[in-house]
Order: structure tokens, then sequence, then C-alpha cells
């Protein structure tokens, strides 16, 4: 579970880089990269909340 928290971490990091690169200066490519982040994200909080269930059963 540790790993997972990392890559979230990870990954979440490189969404705020891209998508305050696309707010503040209007980098368009940066905005899809921070959607694509967004995308990666959400498998992975899906990934940690199923998870996070299964250790608390235990």
């Amino acid at each position: 579970m540790e790993k997972l928290v990392n890559k979230i971490k990870v990954e979440f990091e490189a969404f705020a880089i891209d998508a305050n690169l696309q707010v503040e200066k209007g980098v368009k490519a940066a905005g899809s990269r921070a959607r694509k982040a967004s995308l990666e994200l959400e498998k992975l909080l899906k990934e940690f909340r199923k998870s996070s269930i299964e250790n608390s059963k235990k």
C-alpha cells in the first residue's frame, strides 16, 4: 500500500505542475498532460480505495 501511495504522490505532483502551467501561462500541451495525469490519478485512487477497504477488514 505504501508503494501505491507513493505512486499517487508522484502522479499528483505531475498533475499540479502541468495544471498550473496551463492556468498561469496558457500552455496548451500542459493542459493535455494534466488531463492525462488526472485519468491516471483516478485509476490509482480507485485502487487505493479498494486496497484500503480490504486492509480495514483484516
